[in-house]
């Protein structure tokens, strides 16, 4: 795997201590800076909103979680004029039809299934990478 043009900031939305270190691993392979992990949306709402934190360049999603799961808050992020840019990365371990279409339709980047199969993951930040954090004109912070 191939490191990016910059170091980047994940949002790493996840309940499951074991799958957030696999994923804290993959990640910092790419070239992480900062990660920063919560275990629910309505923590990474609070992150997210909270003044001087700072902008995640990714965020990686997790669907099933207490509070607010992350159906809800990918629909609240891509609402959200402030943070429908951020692209998002659902790693869930549903793989049902519904899921996957319902995850698109709020605008998901990729939809990678647990077990974490670290090739597909690597291969969805990849492609993110390659077009969002080293191509695309970003809205400023």
């Amino acid at each position: 795997m191939t490191t990016p043009a910059r170091p980047f900031d994940v949002l790493l939305v996840e309940d499951d201590m074991a799958d957030a270190m696999l994923i804290e691993e993959a990640l910092s392979e790419r070239g992480t800076r900062n990660l920063v992990q919560v275990t629910d949306g309505v923590a990474a709402l609070e992150h997210l909103r909270a003044p001087g934190s700072v902008r995640p360049d990714l965020i990686v999603l997790d669907l099933n979680m207490p509070r607010m799961n992350g159906h809800d808050l990918l629909k609240v992020l891509k609402t959200d004029e402030n943070l429908q840019a951020i692209p998002v990365v659902v790693l869930t371990t549903s793989n049902a039809p519904d899921d996957v279409t319902g995850a698109y339709t709020s605008h998901a980047n990729a939809y990678v299934t647990k077990p974490v199969n670290l090739d597909e993951f690597e291969q969805a930040v990849q492609s993110i990478d390659a077009f969002y954090l080293d191509t695309a004109t970003r809205p400023r912070p």
